[in-house]
């Protein structure tokens, strides 16, 4: 089986989303699947491109038997909604022509910045594959949280429904929560077309010890 992952983060980054990406190729490269990320050039957070790389337009390497093709993307540091916008859009765009030439079974592609599951979507479209919408966080909702965007925005409410159509484009989603869940099905997203795995541990790096005894 083919899989392709569209993440806009993966190692060497170290962040949530990057680690949790790896830990499930690995998974899957075990079980014989040939897993291809498509991803960019690692610069989260500060927006620099991290030592031993360049935002070149395409660029290949072998992580752990996972292929990872890394394409040009407009970089920013994480912070400041447009140019980070902006930063999303240039990889989603970039994502879905390199993707154009690579043959799959399945798409994924994770949130929480959605634009990643844009290029997903017109890829099952071309190519008449099942993709997956491997959900993170609620966006845009959680940028309007934090007050980087206001709810009776124009821009706010295209996004909302942009978000939309593509939950019910998607072939499976996989929410991390019960409460995205429900978030999905109250707005009128088929339940049966969604499933909850939440975060887990690898318990092969835990061991129990014994239980702390009070000195007082």
């Amino acid at each position: 089986m083919k899989l392709l992952f569209i993440t806009d983060n993966f190692p060497p980054e170290v962040n949530a989303p990057a680690t949790r990406t790896f830990e499930h190729c690995k998974e899957w490269i075990e079980k014989g699947v040939e897993v291809t990320v498509v991803t960019c050039a690692p610069n989260f957070p500060k927006g620099k491109v991290y030592e031993g790389y360049k935002n070149k337009l395409v660029q290949t390497e072998y992580i752990e038997g996972i292929k990872v093709i890394r394409v040009w993307s407009y970089i920013t540091a994480n912070e400041g909604f447009f140019k980070r916008v902006l930063d999303f859009l240039s990889f989603s765009v970039m994502a879905f022509w390199v993707c154009l030439f690579k043959k799959t079974d399945l798409i994924i592609a994770t949130s929480p910045q959605f634009f990643t599951t844009w290029a997903a979507a017109g890829l099952s479209f071309i190519k008449r594959k099942p993709w997956v919408f491997e959900l993170r966080d609620i966006w845009p909702e959680s940028i309007k949280a934090v007050g980087a965007i206001s709810g009776d925005s124009k821009i706010f409410k295209t996004l909302e429904k942009i978000e939309l159509f593509l939950y019910k484009r998607s072939s499976l989603i996989v929410s991390v929560t019960e409460s995205f869940k429900k978030n999905l099905i109250e707005r009128g997203v088929p339940s049966e077309k969604i499933e909850v795995v939440r975060n887990g541990a690898n318990l092969q790096r835990f061991k129990p010890v014994p239980k702390k005894q009070s000195t007082g």
